[in-house]
């Protein structure tokens, strides 16, 4: 196994770039793109890379982090601009608009042809043309803005309008295993369990499915068949509740032991409470629920205290002593 260190070295000027001040910087495990490659991308924190207008045909890259992807056999680099970047365009071409492309670029001669060992902040040139789209990039370049040239653009004339013509080419990563920030659903992922910001919502990347899907947490399922307990004229023959997400529902049964109740033709009673429902079990505001024993039906209501009664029952009906009731509710905690 070979181990390979990068160091950035001193090295010149091209035209319409910067000095190159931009430095390595040591990172932990990033998010993989592939068994051998790591996503290239800016690391969040503040506005990373952020471009300011610095001049009619200038502008300023802002401090920041991140990796940049070579080949396969190259790897990835980490890196840090720690100091703003200045860079300037050439003046648009005279009949065709273009797009031009601030990147980082690494050169790094055990690679590629230049002869040097650095990473710096510069332009890749677009192509004039009627309908200008966004150069192809070469290997070890990280993509940070896209500036649109019109036709004719030249510091004589105003320059660039910095306030239209920027295209945001920012693409973000994380560590391996943590949430990539900003996302984009047409962008995949790479393996399962990998999590993405995507609009607001988070995500998770099925490669069985080939996309992105909203992460939906373990709902964490409890229930008891234990707590309740009978009032006086009742005894308490079955409780089973479940909780999921916040929303209860129990099954209870219990016998009517006292003397009979009667309803009158409108079906009025005075309220009989039947049980009294666990903490941790009852509803956040009172809940009305329906209740029978076979006979006739009525109407429970289950207080935020626990408190399970009966209010009405079936007109002229009657809650017999002996008789099984039974209620079902449903209910936010």
């Amino acid at each position: 196994m070979t181990v390979r260190s990068a160091w950035l070295l001193p090295g010149g000027t091209a035209p319409g770039q910067t000095r190159e001040d931009t430095r390595l910087a040591p990172l932990g495990t990033m998010l993989p793109d592939g068994e051998l490659t790591t996503r290239g991308g800016v690391i969040p924190g503040g506005n990373p890379f952020a471009a300011t207008g610095a001049g009619a045909m200038s502008l300023q890259i802002g401090i920041g982090r991140g990796t940049v992807q070579g080949t396969t056999a190259q790897g990835a680099y980490p890196l840090a601009v720690d100091a703003p970047e200045v860079v300037t365009f050439a003046d648009g071409d005279a009949l065709l608009g273009r797009v031009d492309t601030v990147v980082i670029r690494v050169y790094d001669k055990l690679f590629d042809t230049f002869g040097q060992n650095l990473a710096r902040v510069e332009i890749v040139p677009g192509t004039p043309a009627g309908t200008p789209a966004a150069p192809t990039l070469a290997p070890a370049c990280l993509p940070l803005w896209d500036v649109a040239v019109p036709a004719g653009t030249s510091a004589g004339v105003g320059g660039i309008d910095w306030n239209s013509a920027l295209t945001d080419r920012r693409r973000y990563t994380a560590a391996v295993g943590a949430v990539i920030p900003r996302g984009t659903a047409s962008e995949p992922g790479t393996y399962d369990g990998q999590y993405a910001d995507i609009g607001g919502a988070l995500m998770r990347w099925s490669v069985a499915a080939g996309q992105w899907q909203t992460y939906r947490a373990p709902k964490l399922v409890e229930t008891t068949t234990s707590g309740a307990s009978a009032q006086t004229g009742y005894t308490l023959l079955s409780f089973a509740a479940r909780r999921v997400a916040g929303v209860c529902s129990f099954t209870l049964e219990a016998a009517r032991t006292g003397a009979q109740i009667d309803a009158n033709n409108a079906g009025n009673i005075a309220d009989s409470p039947v049980a009294l429902i666990p903490s941790g079990w009852r509803p956040a505001s009172p809940v009305e629920a329906a209740i029978s024993d076979g006979f006739g039906s009525g109407a429970a209501l289950l207080g935020i205290d626990g408190d399970l009664r009966i209010r009405t029952w079936s007109a002229n009906g009657a809650i017999a002593a002996g008789r099984t009731l039974r209620v079902s509710p449903c209910y936010v905690l």
